[in-house]
């Protein structure tokens, strides 16, 4: 038994080593055991929560690299980043986010999201919102991981216009998409 534990908690540390974002949900069902016994090995491991690893990846990686605004006006956690060319971010509903009577996420904090992320993308240090052409196309839920992918379809230098198109996921299914025309200085 003691065997079984400690390979299951080596394998845990390399799993949470790749993927820092990857749920105790998640691991639970990839190590066939309850999500209790993964929380119990991740504290006797001094591995942290989902929520701290992914502010300790987003302080350390993106920190430096994010210019338009600071890191912590990003709604949702930036988890890759690759300026004036891609980015995502995840965003974690909770019952603060969601209409009482229903369970369904008020529309602004997936527009936040979304627009956060395309000023966030611009490697400018002054980004705005000058036009948004979004679509809601399925409602999303309390409890449910909304995955935000950026990235610059048109970048009009000149203009000072860049065009930034986001879809947004839950279990991969599409569940937001817009179209973002950014201002950005001509610097």
């Amino acid at each position: 038994m003691k065997r079984n534990k400690r390979e299951r908690q080596k394998n845990l540390q390399q799993t949470i080593k790749e993927n820092p974002f990857v749920t105790d949900e998640e691991l639970a069902e990839q190590f066939s055991v309850s999500v209790q016994t993964i929380r119990l090995d991740r504290l006797e491991l001094s591995i942290p929560e989902l929520r701290e690893r992914i502010k300790n990846v987003a302080e350390t990686k993106f920190d430096n690299e994010v210019r338009s605004l600071p890191i912590e006006e990003v709604i949702g956690e930036i988890i890759d980043i690759e300026l004036d060319k891609t980015a995502i971010s995840i965003f974690d509903v909770k019952s603060e986010h969601v209409f009482k009577r229903n369970g369904i996420a008020r529309g602004h904090h997936l527009f936040a999201q979304a627009n956060s992320l395309a000023v966030a993308l611009m490697d400018e240090k002054i980004a705005l919102t000058a036009k948004a052409n979004i679509h809601f196309i399925q409602s999303v839920r309390e409890n449910e991981r909304v995955v935000a992918k950026a990235r610059v379809v048109k970048n009009e230098r000149e203009t000072g216009r860049t065009t930034v198109e986001v879809n947004s996921y839950v279990n991969q299914e599409l569940v937001f998409k817009g179209n973002f025309e950014m201002y950005r200085t001509k610097e």
